[in-house]
C-alpha cells in the first residue's frame, strides 16, 4: 500500500492531500529512509514522522484498503511520541 493512502487509512495524518505534502518535504521515513508518496509500506514496517517539534515512531501492524475511525488505531503501534528542540 502506498504510505500517504496508509497514513490516511490509519488515520495518522487525516488527510492524504496533508500526507502527500509532509512527504514531499521528506518529512516522512520508512525504516531510516526517506519516503516518497508512492513508496510502498508493509507490515513490521517502522514509520517516523517529524511534525514541527514533535518526532512519531510507529511499527506497522497491518494494512487495509478501508477502515472505520474507530479500528483504525489497530493498523500502527506506536513505538516512540517525543518532542524535539529546533
Amino acid at each position: 500500500m502506498r504510505i500517504d493512502k496508509y497514513l490516511k487509512v490509519s488515520s495518522v495524518i487525516k488527510r492524504r492531500t496533508i500526507a502527500k505534502d509532509i512527504l514531499d518535504l521528506g518529512f516522512v521515513k520508512i525504516n531510516d529512509k526517506v519516503a516518497k508518496p508512492s513508496s510502498e509500506v508493509k507490515e513490521n514496517d517502522i514509520i517516523e514522522l517529524t511534525l514541527g517539534e514533535r518526532r512519531l515512531s510507529v511499527k506497522v501492524l497491518g494494512l487495509s484498503e478501508q477502515t472505520k475511525k474507530k479500528e483504525a488505531s489497530s493498523l500502527f503501534e506506536v513505538i516512540a511520541d517525543e518532542q524535539i528542540s529546533l
